[in-house]
């Protein structure tokens, strides 16, 4: 498991995520539709060597119970399969 020396896992990619996100928002301003950031994103974030799957499903669990699926915008990995 990637943590640092506080125990917080995963900063390298997060660090990547964020500063991607900066950039992309920097360079394009503010003003255009969630959809756009986002495509824009996931552009970046290709570009950065990143695992990039969008849209994505995700099953809702309740005490061990399958109670419905929601829709993702971005799952990000750094890896071939992702650690959700």
């Amino acid at each position: 498991m990637n943590t640092n020396e506080h125990g917080f896992k995963h900063q390298e990619i997060k660090r990547k995520i964020i500063g991607t996100f900066y950039a992309v928002y920097n360079e394009l301003g503010h003003g255009f539709l969630e959809s756009v950031y986002q495509a824009s994103l996931v552009i970046a974030l290709k570009a950065e060597g990143l695992k990039v799957c969008t849209p994505i499903e995700i099953s809702v669990w309740f005490r061990g119970n399958n109670v419905g699926k929601i829709e993702g915008d971005v799952l990000v990995s750094d890896r071939e399969t992702p650690e959700i």
